[in-house]
């Protein structure tokens, strides 16, 4: 197997150089990088980047905790982090961890050792947890906001507000809306938010839940909605809303109206194919997380520390 050295020799330059060449090609002349990197391709020589990256005192993998894989929220967060950090040839590893017990907080902070830094996802934990687990390792965190930790937030409270503030304008004064989930710190935004909302058109709110994110929660919320005399039902996520909206059909009690009107029969679901919905980029979310890691995991000088920083991307919300 060609090593360094002999890439080094078929190039005609110092060992030095031509590692300088391969990892750091904008301190070497242009031509001696060509000739490095023509060397290394002829020898078919791979450079040893776990070698290099222990060399730097880092390990190149990015962890990325998440509470779960059964919700299908987290997959396109996942996946925009990951394209970001292979732009700096970066490895993600993927953790379960809801770090809601004293031994979950143990196994993050063996696994946050083994790593330069972390994304984390944790809605429901407590704060006291989370800033236990942000001191091991730079990390940033993706819809929750922390003091003192970077954070990345989807700013779905205030699409939620630009939601009912149409069904208000629209003569809407009965609406429920699904919340959760359990003592998620999102939740908390988006009810305090459209409570707020709904006190200033005097709009009866009735919020529901907490439910999880499912297609069954949905369906067993129906009796609550229908209980509660709205005319339309806010949904904080897709697959609750679609279950309400299947049992709502089959009893006879749905709306299919893409705008809905306060005088119509049956219930309208807000968040289905062809209606107003709430539209999270969470590849974006998780790629914005991964710049924000990024930036926290760049050389400073001796002393320097960047200042956390939290940032609430728009969320829109589309209209058929």
């Amino acid at each position: 197997m060609p090593t360094l050295l002999d890439v080094a020799a078929r190039a005609g330059v110092s060992k030095s150089t031509a590692s300088r060449a391969l990892g750091h090609p904008q301190l070497v002349a242009p031509a001696t990088v060509d000739r490095v990197l023509a060397a290394a391709m002829e020898l078919g020589f791979v450079p040893n980047r776990a070698a290099r990256e222990l060399a730097r005192g880092r390990t190149g993998v990015i962890a990325l905790v998440v509470p779960t894989l059964t919700n299908t929220f987290f997959t396109p967060i996942i996946g925009g982090a990951q394209v970001r950090a292979s732009e700096d040839d970066l490895q993600v590893t993927v953790a379960v961890n809801e770090l809601a017990t004293p031994e979950d907080l143990l196994r993050y902070q063996r696994l946050a050792q083994q790593v330069d830094g972390v994304v984390v996802v944790a809605p429901r934990c407590t704060d006291e947890t989370l800033r236990s687990a942000a001191a091991v390792r730079p990390t940033v965190l993706v819809d929750r906001e922390l003091e003192g930790t970077d954070s990345v937030v989807a700013d779905t409270a205030t699409a939620f507000v630009e939601l009912l503030r149409a069904l208000a304008e629209a003569g809407h004064r009965q609406v429920a809306f699904l919340g959760g989930p359990d003592r998620s710190w999102q939740s908390g935004q988006r009810t305090h938010a459209l409570r707020s909302l709904a006190a200033e058109h005097q709009v009866d709110l009735a919020v529901l839940g907490p439910y999880p994110p499912t297609f069954a929660a949905g369906s067993a919320s129906v009796d609550d909605l229908l209980a509660t005399g709205a005319s339309v039902a806010l949904p904080y996520a897709t697959d609750l809303g679609l279950g309400a909206l299947f049992t709502l059909h089959q009893r006879g009690r749905a709306s299919w109206s893409t705008t809905p009107q306060p005088n119509e029969e049956g219930v309208a679901v807000v968040g289905r194919p062809e209606a107003p919905m709430v539209d999270v980029d969470g590849a974006g979310l998780g790629g914005r997380a991964m710049e924000h890691l990024l930036t926290l995991l760049a050389p400073t000088p001796r002393g320097a520390h960047p200042e956390p920083r939290t940032e609430r991307l728009p969320v829109p919300v589309t209209w058929p």
